[in-house]
């Protein structure tokens, strides 16, 4: 939920209105849900001449522009102001498209209800493909259509001999076909012999259940028959496949998509991270025969446009995507399997906040039929409801190629350093030397982009911080640049300080995986090396090469950040080293400790999946602390015991609610004053603690000053009702305040 925010914030979808549209009588008055940050539907005059339904796709006036919206349920003017009706504007027109189908509305309803979020604003992200709802040009081809032409050459002769099949071809695809220039192509649609016609936006064909079935170890099959047991049933419910890193999930629960594509649904494999779906797909292709529909930022808006509508129709029935695809127009969903169901990233902050794994769940009792959650490291909230006996728990204990689990050592750097201006451990370094003898594979993890996360001058001790926000800017050496984490600020990097002007005085404190490169290559100038990082791969097809020439061996040692950690499999990986393993302990979340074990595990899960044996090296000053104990010993179940101990005796999530609101203000002191204010105007209740306003860890982002309050409550309170009761009554922000209501926060900074 958002408040204060200006206009601008939101990109509406808008078309303008025409001169001249329908003159017919009003018949009736119906609720009509925009795109917008509205909390309700607005009402408008049905022209007798179109039926209309709820989920109908109607173009309606506001102001003096036309916008796109849906027929929504209920009852016209129900718990709001009334209108009236001569004050009230016709619908325009009813658009040729499927509704917005029934569960898709109920799951905006709901999503609005939770997360406090504008209705109007859940339905934005269900109309986020704006192509679908515009005539879309069309896209031309050639058909072979008339006689052969008066002149003939070699290069007309390909074209004809590949147009024989009397199909449509793009021009792209009959030029690459034949291996002719636009020209042969132009000149055979001049002689009459190909025509120029539209070609329809091409689906995926359909996956084929029975293409190439797999060969199962007995472990998968068992869970494999679990899962498409749960499908097959026609019900609601949740499973928990847990299996650790390399003992062949995706197969498995591809059986479950085999068997909703056997009883005619659709469904939906959620992915927490855009890069892994090359590797995915190709996975999915040899076992169904073609490729899922894709959907994610990295597909072009003419592409989104026709994925959005091939779901919307059914044509799609199998779509692989990032959060947001559970936000498609499925009509006939069956299956949503949500990949990594622990990772981070399925938590979405902006705008509506939401979690994708919690969400798939409440789309799965909408629709009623089987969700399944995937991961080598469930999360706390996934265990504690597989222990309630909410949730089916299927396990998959052993690697599918028969290779055990990496041995894990912790490197206690206090008794073994590194050498003096180095990050590596003799211990470590050694590792990686018998390694590459080996002709084997070495990963190197470290979660900080760049070459070091500050930079400071000798000669001063002048640091270099962000402008706009509360940070340290990070150094980027291969590219000269300092860059700032937070708001994308970046500046060249100078060759004096800019404080005392002195030269040559700065230094890099601190490592991050560019400067772990540079030791690498220092230590060893005859290997091969990979870095994986965000910050170094222009796009998205650059990782995926970076990826795939791991994977063929094309690199001796791998360098990267949390990339590493996506579900990647290397064959040849034999020695995982993580270089700070006490990275992500240090900070005051609730799931820290969590985190960093799911994250580690993850990483050092790479070493050793096919023959090779792997190890794995986790380099720490706490080599005490239960989460490295925990790695080291590989008894997960004891580490959880005492993570869901704490998370309960502190009312934390699962066993309690959070919320938190964050206040960002032009000035520390207007943040403040208005969180005061907002803990004034609370409403009493014994069983919710608010605590704050306290700055926030991460004080300033972009120039805003950030302010937060934490809303405490026991399990079975209702803390929507608390939120909504009490910014009923409390003042609204004002100036340059902004109110942003997280339920279920995943970010404490």
């Amino acid at each position: 939920m958002r408040i204060g925010l200006p206009g601008r914030y939101y990109k509406r979808l808008i078309l303008p209105l025409p001169l001249t549209r329908h003159a017919l009588a009003p018949d009736a008055t119906i609720p009509v849900l925009l795109p917008l940050a509205l909390e309700a539907p607005y009402d408008y005059l049905a022209p007798r001449e179109i039926a209309l339904e709820p989920g109908d796709f109607v173009a309606v006036p506001l102001g003096s522009r036309e916008r796109i919206g849906v027929v929504w349920h209920g009852n016209p003017a129900a718990d709001r102001k009334a209108v009236d009706p001569g004050k009230l504007r016709a619908v325009l027109e009813r658009l040729e498209m499927p509704p917005l189908p029934p569960p898709s509305r109920e799951l905006v309803d709901w999503v609005a209800h939770y997360t406090l979020a504008p209705p109007g604003m859940v339905l934005r992200m269900m109309m986020s493909a704006r192509d679908a709802f515009r005539p879309v040009k069309p896209r031309l081809g050639h058909r072979l259509a008339g006689p052969q032409p008066g002149r003939m050459t070699p290069a007309r002769a390909r074209v004809l001999e590949v147009a024989a099949n009397e199909m449509a071809w793009s021009r792209r695809d009959l030029m690459e076909a034949a291996g002719v220039g636009a020209s042969v192509i132009n000149g055979l649609v001049d002689a009459g012999t190909l025509s120029v016609e539209a070609l329809a936006p091409a689906m995926p064909p359909a996956p084929d259940p029975a293409y190439s079935k797999p060969e199962l170890s007995a472990d998968q099959a068992k869970a494999a028959s679990a899962l498409t047991e749960r499908v097959g049933a026609g019900e609601f419910s949740v499973t928990l496949l847990d299996g650790v890193t390399g003992s062949g999930k995706t197969p498995v629960y591809f059986e479950a998509v085999a068997a909703a594509l056997n009883t005619g649904k659709q469904a939906l494999i959620l992915l927490p991270e855009i890069v892994l779906t090359r590797q995915f797909v190709e996975a999915f292709e040899a076992r169904f025969g073609c490729a899922p529909l894709e959907w994610h930022s990295g597909i072009t808006p003419r592409q989104r446009g026709n994925n959005w509508l091939g779901v919307a129709k059914g044509e799609a029935r199998v779509v692989v995507g990032a959060r947001s695809a559970l936000f498609l127009p499925f009509p006939r969903l069956g299956l949503i399997v949500v990949d990594e169901e622990h990772d981070a990233s399925y938590k979405q902050e902006e705008r509506v906040s939401y979690h994708a794994r919690d969400i798939a769940v409440v789309r799965g009792q909408i629709g009623g039929f089987a969700v399944i959650l995937s991961s080598a490291t469930p999360s706390v909230e996934s265990h504690v409801n597989v222990m309630q006996g909410r949730y089916g728990h299927v396990q998959l204990p052993q690697r599918y190629s028969g290779a055990s689990m990496p041995g894990i050592r912790a490197i206690d750097l206090r008794k073994s350093p590194p050498e003096r201006g180095r990050w590596l451990s003799p211990i470590l370094v050694q590792a990686l030397e018998d390694t590459l003898r080996n002709k084997q594979q070495s990963l190197l993890f470290l979660n900080r982009r760049g070459y070091a996360p500050l930079t400071l001058c000798r000669a001063c001790g002048y640091r270099f911080e962000c402008g706009q926000c509360a940070a340290w800017m990070v150094e980027h050496r291969f590219r000269g640049r300092l860059q700032c984490h937070h708001c994308g600020h970046t500046e060249a990097t100078p060759n004096t300080c800019p404080n005392c002007g002195a030269e040559e005085s700065l230094i890099p404190c601190g490592p991050g995986v560019e400067r772990i490169a540079e030791e690498v290559r220092e230590r060893f100038p005859d290997a091969r090396i990979a870095i994986l990082s965000s910050d170094l791969a222009p796009n998205v097809k650059a990782l995926r090469d970076v990826l795939r020439a791991i994977t063929a061996g094309e690199a001796d040692i791998i360098i990267g950040t949390q990339l590493v950690a996506k579900g990647h499999h290397f064959p040849q990986l034999a020695t995982v080293g993580v270089v700070d393993g006490d990275l992500g302990l240090g900070h005051g979340d609730p799931r820290a400790s969590e985190r960093t074990y799911q994250l580690l595990s993850q990483v050092t899960g790479r070493a050793g999946r096919e023959a090779i044996t792997g190890s794995g090296y986790i380099q720490t000053y706490m080599p005490g602390h239960p989460v490295i104990k925990a790695l080291v010993s590989g008894d997960r179940d004891a580490f959880l015991r005492q993570e869901i101990a704490a998370r309960e005796g502190a009312g934390y999530p699962p066993f309690g609610r959070l919320a938190a609101l964050v206040i960002s203000a032009s000035s520390l002191a207007q943040a403040y004053d208005y969180g005061r204010a907002l803990v004034a105007h609370a409403p009493g209740s014994e069983k919710i603690r608010i605590l704050g306003p306290a700055e926030a860890p991460l004080s300033v982002i972009r120039g805003r000053y950030r302010v937060r309050l934490l809303v405490k409550a026991a399990k079975q309170t209702d803390i929507q009702a608390f939120l909504r009761q009490w910014l009923r009554v409390a003042p609204r922000p004002r100036g340059s305040v902004r109110l942003t209501v997280d339920v279920d926060p995943y970010n404490f900074m």
